[in-house]
C-alpha cells in the first residue's frame, strides 16, 4: 500500500506522510511537478495524493496525463474551495477533493473510502491486478491493447503488441525464437524463416525511437530474447 504525495508545501507534506506512516502506510514524497511526472512513469502507486498548485507542473495537467495510461486513485488537496474547480478536477478524473486546511483523520476516512471503492469496481469488472504491466518507462495496458513509453502512446501492430505483453508477463524468461513464435502465432515453429525477425526488428526499432537511454528487449545469442536488464 504505497501511497504518493504530491506536495510543495513541505510542512504538510511532512505531517501526511508522519500520520499514514503511523497508520501502516507506505508512503513517497515528490515536491513539485516535475518529480510527480517522473515517479508515476517509473512506478505504480496504491493512491495519490495531489495538491493542484504545483510548481513546474499543475496537479490538473498531472491528473490529464495519468488518466491517459491508469486508474490509480488521486485524491486533490486544495485550498480553493470554489464549485466550479472542484467539479472539474472530478470530470478530468480525480477520485475526491478535500479542501485545505484539513483534519488528519479526514484525510485518513477519505483514502479508505477511495481505496475501498477502487477495490469493489475492480472486483465487479473482473480485473485481477495485471491489467497493467510495467517495465522501466514502459506500461502496457491489457484490456486497453494500448503502450505508453514516457507518458507517449506508441504505435504497435497486433503481433508487436503480443510479443511485448508476452516479454512482460514473464519479466524474467529467455525466449527462443520457437517459444514465442508457437506463443503468438499458435503454430508449430519447424524451421526458421524471416516472419518473427522483422517483428522482433520492428519493435525493439519502436522501443528504441521512444526512449533511446533505456533498453526493453536484448538479443541473449544463441539462445533467443529477454527484457533487458541494462540501463
Amino acid at each position: 500500500m504505497v501511497i504518493l504525495i504530491v506536495e510543495d508545501n513541505r510542512e504538510i507534506s511532512d505531517m501526511l506522510s508522519a500520520f499514514l506512516t503511523d497508520h501502516g502506510y507506505q508512503v513517497e514524497c515528490a515536491y513539485n511537478g516535475r518529480e510527480a511526472a517522473a515517479c508515476l512513469q517509473n512506478k505504480e502507486y496504491t493512491l495519490i495524493l495531489m495538491d493542484l498548485m504545483l510548481p513546474f507542473k499543475s496537479g490538473s495537467d498531472l491528473i490529464r496525463e495519468l488518466r491517459t495510461h491508469s486508474n490509480v486513485p488521486v485524491i486533490c488537496l486544495s485550498a480553493k474551495s470554489g464549485m466550479e474547480t472542484r467539479l472539474e478536477v472530478l470530470r478530468m478524473g480525480a477520485d475526491d477533493y478535500i479542501l485545505k486546511p484539513f483534519d488528519l483523520n479526514e484525510v485518513l476516512v477519505r483514502i479508505e473510502v477511495v481505496l475501498r471503492r477502487s477495490r469493489i469496481q475492480a472486483e465487479e469488472s473482473g480485473e485481477d491486478g495485471r491489467q497493467q504491466l510495467a517495465f522501466k518507462n514502459l506500461i502496457l495496458d491489457v484490456e486497453g491493447k494500448t503502450v505508453f513509453v514516457k507518458g507517449k502512446p506508441l504505435a504497435l501492430t497486433a503481433k508487436e503488441l503480443a510479443i511485448l505483453q508476452l516479454f512482460l508477463e514473464y519479466p524474467n524468461k529467455t525466449f527462443s525464437k520457437a517459444n514465442i513464435y508457437e506463443a503468438i502465432w499458435q503454430e508449430p515453429y519447424y524451421y526458421e524463416d524471416n516472419t518473427l525477425n522483422v517483428h522482433m526488428s520492428n519493435l525493439r526499432n519502436k522501443l528504441k525511437k521512444a526512449d533511446g537511454e533505456e533498453g526493453y528487449i536484448e538479443t541473449v545469442w544463441g539462445i533467443g530474447y529477454r527484457l533487458s536488464e541494462n540501463i
